[in-house]
């Protein structure tokens, strides 16, 4: 029996750290995290467009021209060793659209780093990013895949960012498979409700060139299908302060 419960205790232990949705770390201040949001009574149903993984040299700027033509507004969370020379640009055009910036990161290993060596790495990535587009990101840190500790709240509190989620299977991972818009957008459209953050992924923490076309589609697709079910659009940067 003891060793049930210590196996139970361990497997919580775990999860909270690395489940993807609100878990215990969450339960105790949930004000520290952000993984959907409460609308006002009587506003219409809004729904938050992310974007994770870039900038991507080849596919941000066409997912830029279907936010574009889409006339809707997203947050996109840059992975910091791939804002570079060439991609620099494509940062500014993010901010210049309207679109909000958030931090985000390639590796898990950020969840075992002191708070202090976490709080400075995050705050020189916002310093590069507002050095290229004059605008400051959003408070807002996403962590790869969802990993999360302690001491990555404790550092976040230091310069005053929140971790930033996404709601529970509303994202285009397709089981390791290559996502494509006609099936991701079908799973999306069925499940979003109000609050909802969703994740399109515009880039991959480990291929900075890797093929995203899905996502310009998937916005394509998803957009008139949330609007023709009454939904609107907003950015998740508002949400972080």
């Amino acid at each position: 029996m003891f060793a049930i419960i210590a196996l139970i205790i361990a497997g919580a232990a775990v999860l909270s750290q690395t489940a993807p949705f609100p878990f215990l770390m969450e339960a105790f201040r949930p004000s520290r995290s952000l993984w959907r949001v409460d609308s006002p009574r009587g506003s219409p149903p809004t729904v938050y467009l992310t974007f994770d993984d870039g900038p991507n040299p080849l596919w941000t700027p066409t997912l830029l021209d279907a936010l574009g033509e889409s006339n809707v507004r997203g947050t996109f969370f840059l992975i910091d060793d791939y804002i570079t020379p060439e991609t620099e640009a494509i940062v500014r055009r993010i901010a210049e659209d309207g679109h909000a910036i958030g931090l985000h990161s390639k590796t898990r290993k950020l969840m075992i780093l002191p708070p202090d060596e976490l709080a400075g790495r995050l705050q020189d990535a916002a310093d590069r990013i507002v050095s290229i587009t004059g605008v400051e990101p959003c408070r807002l840190f996403r962590p790869h895949g969802g990993w999360r500790s302690a001491t990555m709240y404790q550092g976040l509190d230091r310069i005053g960012y929140r971790l930033a989620g996404w709601t529970w299977g509303l994202w285009d991972f397709d089981w390791w498979r290559t996502p494509r818009a006609d099936q991701v957008v079908p799973r999306l459209v069925d499940r979003a409700s109000a609050g909802d953050i969703i994740v399109i992924h515009d880039g991959h923490h480990k291929n900075p060139r890797a093929d995203r076309r899905h996502a310009p589609e998937t916005v394509r697709r998803l957009v008139p299908e949330l609007r023709a079910r009454g939904f609107r659009f907003e950015r998740l940067c508002e949400m972080g302060s």
